[in-house]
């Protein structure tokens, strides 16, 4: 079968490197691909942004599956046209897509059927932020309600210092159309899970977690990004807690979708917030994560095309993954300035090398390839990732790898899973 891949990043190499070890797949193209993309998958040119250049690339391949890997497409409601259109894609419509475009929906959705999520107000106007304000203590979230590729979310350690950042989403200065409203909310201390299910509109089968390091810094300081790393092991939620996770949160969700007459279908990504109250929805994302996707697809020993297909057809069952007993660990590694102002074109070295090393593999999120050699093109620019029996030699895999890989100004954190490895 023809495959097909909608994306660029380190995600979607993730996605393409997996798919590609199905025996029915005997096609497989990703637009627009990358540098590192290009030696697994034919890269061809599209705009992910906008839907008719997308449809006519359909036309034009006719792909037997479509694996959406980026958010920006669903919400311009790439499903709904390729599905009218009779191609098989995986992923949710637009309407389903909500959940993850607008933060303020999701808040909303979630008090209405009673998920647990932090304490919130939702805020159009200056007037409205200072007085939700004067309700929260100190530290405080503000979010932008729309897509904001990671970095819509500001932790604030004064109730001022909140107002000059959700004053800085609504006039766009910070975030453009993204921070059109703003989400205040409480902020809670616990670890983050990212814990994804695959639903086919009525069930759910649950993927194993991982857990992301979202803020530029060790020691989870600085400004937030996309994700700087992340790691998956047996260990980081046990079969009691997942099954719970599956009762009171996915499959709720799912349940109410479809009875708010937006079924959902395809992957959801619930970032949650393991507090002394238990767990809290922090957000939901209506793809996989990135870079949650690397660590998780490598531990992923059953066809990923069989899983997608049974999403689309409806039959999907708890029975649909089987997970390698191992551990893994991804260790971003990005462009000097990032998240901010950065530069790109800097020529990458070292790869192949790393990639020697047993169980490594380095997936490309911002590169490009020019006569053999492979330049930087993004923020985030590799994710090396390895699989190891242990967590702690997974992640001494992956720094080892990250050792051998140079480029100009590449920055990493040196803290992946290190709070995970202390504490066992």
């Amino acid at each position: 079968m023809k495959v097909l891949v909608i994306g660029s990043g380190g995600r979607e190499h993730a996605l393409v490197w997996k798919l590609r070890q199905s025996p029915q797949v005997s096609q497989l193209y990703c637009s627009p691909g990358n540098g590192g993309i290009s030696a697994e998958a034919e890269c061809l040119p599209s705009d992910s942004r906008d839907v008719a250049s997308l449809l006519a690339l359909a036309h034009k391949i006719h792909p037997d599956l479509t694996v959406v890997g980026p958010e920006v497409p669903l919400q311009l409601g790439v499903v709904d046209e390729f599905q009218r259109r009779g191609f098989r894609i995986f992923g949710p419509t637009a309407a389903a897509a909500q959940l993850e475009c607008s933060k303020g929906f999701a808040k909303e959705f979630m008090q209405r059927h009673r998920i647990p999520t932090p304490q919130y107000v939702i805020c159009a106007s200056m007037d409205e932020i200072y007085e939700a304000l004067e309700h929260f203590h100190a530290p405080v979230v503000v979010k932008a309600d729309g897509l904001a590729a990671g970095k819509g979310v500001v932790i604030c350690e004064t109730r001022d210092e909140a107002a000059t950042a959700a004053g800085d989403m609504l006039t766009g200065r910070m975030l453009g159309e993204a921070g059109s409203q703003v989400v205040i909310e409480e902020c809670l201390s616990g670890d983050e899970i990212s814990f994804l299910v695959f639903s086919d509109g009525e069930r759910v089968a649950p993927l194993i977690a991982a857990q992301d390091h979202k803020r530029i810094g060790d020691g989870d300081t600085g400004p937030n990004t996309g994700g700087m790393g992340a790691y998956s092991s047996p260990g980081l939620l046990d079969e009691e807690m997942c099954s719970w996770l599956v009762q009171h949160i996915a499959q709720p969700v799912v349940t109410a979708m479809k009875a708010e007459g937006s079924e959902y279908k395809g992957v959801l990504y619930c970032g949650l917030m393991m507090t002394a109250r238990g767990p809290m929805v922090l957000e939901f994302n209506c793809r996989f994560g990135d870079p949650e996707t690397q660590p998780i697809l490598m531990r992923l020993e059953s066809d990923l095309v069989e899983a997608m297909e049974a999403v689309i057809d409806g039959r999907i069952s708890e029975g649909a993954f089987r997970w390698s007993e191992e551990s893994s660990a991804c260790v971003v590694m990005a462009s000097k300035g990032y998240p901010e102002s950065y530069e790109t074109g800097k020529q990458i070295s070292g790869i192949e090398e790393a990639e020697r090393l047993p169980g490594v593999k380095v997936f490309h999120a911002g590169t490009s390839m020019r006569d053999g050699v492979y330049y930087t093109s993004g923020g985030r620019v590799l994710g090396v990732t390895a699989r190891a029996p242990e967590l702690s030699e997974a992640v001494r895999r992956a720094y080892e790898a990250v050792s051998r890989i140079k480029f100009e100004g590449a920055y990493y954190r040196k803290d992946i899973a290190s709070r995970e490895l202390k504490n066992n």
